[in-house]
């Protein structure tokens, strides 16, 4: 598999660990219906809460959010329409983006709430971690 897939797949792995750290509930991840795709669906306060994940080994080309444009804004919304008829899922909802860049033996996580939502793009909680007790991208 390709080193950005790896990549992906750990970013998705520390989005998951990081919103059960802070109390969300994980309905579901990698989740696929056709052509419809959502990384993780979480839950918390009563709000089902659709996570895009954006991880990148630098921050040289741009913060990885940057990477979600108008069309993914229109995927993701029909993508979270199908899981919420799927799923028959009625309760009010949002898009959050956790945005991880890869430094070093350590990562820079930012958690972007109510995401599409543009005004707050500047308001996301950062954190930093060291990758000490994660598992590493080579198995």
């Amino acid at each position: 598999m390709a080193a950005h897939n790896d990549l992906g797949r750990w970013g998705e792995m520390i989005a998951r660990r990081f919103l059960i750290l802070h109390d969300y509930n994980i309905r579901s991840f990698d989740w696929r219906d056709g052509h419809h795709e959502l990384d993780i669906v979480a839950e918390k306060l009563g709000f089902l809460i659709f996570v895009e994940v954006k991880t990148r080994s630098s921050n040289r080309f741009g913060q990885p959010e940057e990477a979600i444009d108008r069309d993914k804004v229109r995927y993701l919304k029909m993508a979270a329409n199908a899981y919420m008829m799927r799923e028959k899922v009625d309760m009010p909802c949002r898009f959050d983006v956790i945005s991880i860049v890869r430094e070093g033996d350590a990562y820079r996580l930012r958690h972007i709430k109510d995401a599409i939502h543009a005004d707050n793009w500047y308001s996301a909680q950062e954190y930093r971690a060291f990758n000490d007790s994660l598992p590493s991208l080579r198995n």
